[in-house]
């Protein structure tokens, strides 16, 4: 080939790569300016502050397509459905408790990744860690010492059999880090259970800031687990438990329990144990949940299912009684300031 003919293909060759630039740059425009515009019948949602010392709030990821979306918002407990206030603060997942706050959100850069932050009472960060995977589950304790996470390391869903997890917690007071629950010995039926396919997510706090609870994966099956920080242990209680959520009394554990004949993509329906009895008290929503519930009060469970604009939070009564109730419209992850 001449020297001509190369120039030319040259420049042919970086004609098409501005051409393709420009494409690129103009439809990520139209995502942003997509993004900025709000949607007709989306909750109006403006900047504002936003802290963990404000009583009688519901935070959560808010939703609403513009500028506020993926922020931490607030609204009132009395009155949830009503104009929202945003953080400066973009989580996937999110959650708080007595001042502490965890944000499990994307990071930018050439390659994309994942990052837990855990927060101060004004929404600040404190400290952040890497994580390995995309963000499912966030939890902290009820004195906000413990800060918990699961991340997926390979796959993207709990319905199938085909994904990993890693499940970490945090102790703010002394800065230990227990980045995988794997790490820790399990008692199934009185003995020790070995098995290379263990997974664990959800963890929920009792208030000793030593005893939880979570999911344990393996061999195909789920199982409710009580951990034992100081021991370094994990005891199976019950076989078919998955996102447990402890109630504000300590004496009963909210979770989704995957029921017989449903569909593959959506096998579970919401359930609370009581841990005394082991009695299941099934609950008035019908529809499949995939989300850990979150204890409104002692009497209401909270929890996301899809919406139109991504997902919206209901609510049902934690005795079986009652309907289920929509209580904020594109919203997720919430966390009660009492």
């Amino acid at each position: 080939m001449s020297i001509r003919a190369r120039l030319l293909v040259l420049v042919l060759v970086t004609a098409v790569l501005v051409v393709v630039a420009a494409v690129v740059t103009l439809r990520a425009a139209d995502r942003a300016a997509e993004r900025e515009r709000a949607r007709p019948g989306e909750p109006a949602a403006q900047a504002g502050e936003v802290t963990l010392r404000q009583s009688q709030r519901l935070l959560f990821r808010n939703l609403a397509w513009g500028p506020q979306r993926d922020h931490v918002s607030s609204v009132p407990l009395t009155t949830p459905a009503g104009p929202r206030t945003s953080a400066p603060r973009d989580c996937l997942r999110f959650h708080a408790a007595a001042g502490t706050g965890i944000c499990l959100r994307a990071t930018g850069g050439v390659i994309p990744g994942h990052e837990a932050v855990l927060l101060d009472a004004r929404l600040r960060p404190v400290r952040t860690f890497p994580v390995p995977g995309m963000p499912t589950r966030a939890r902290v304790s009820p004195s906000g010492r413990l800060v918990a996470w699961t991340v997926f390391v390979s796959g993207d869903s709990y319905a199938g059999s085909a994904f990993s997890t890693r499940t970490a917690v945090y102790d703010s007071r002394t800065g230990t880090l227990r980045p995988d629950l794997e790490k820790f010995a399990v008692i199934k039926d009185g003995r020790r259970h070995r098995a290379a396919d263990h997974n664990f997510w959800g963890v929920t706090f009792a208030a000793d800031d030593n005893r939880f609870y979570a999911t344990l994966a393996t061999r195909g099956r789920t199982y409710l687990v009580e951990g034992d920080l100081g021991r370094r242990t994990l005891r199976t209680l019950r076989e078919n438990v998955e996102c447990p959520s402890l109630s504000p009394d300590g004496t009963r554990v909210a979770f989704k329990k995957r029921v017989p004949g449903a569909s593959a993509s959506t096998p579970w329906r919401l359930y609370v144990l009581d841990l005394r009895t082991g009695r299941e008290t099934t609950l008035a929503e019908r529809r499949s949940v995939d989300d850990q519930a979150l204890w409104l009060n002692g009497r209401t469970l909270l929890y996301a299912l899809p919406g139109d604009f991504g997902a919206d939070l209901w609510s049902v009564p934690a005795d079986g009684g009652g309907a289920p109730r929509m209580i904020v419209k594109s919203g997720t992850s919430p966390a009660v300031v009492p």
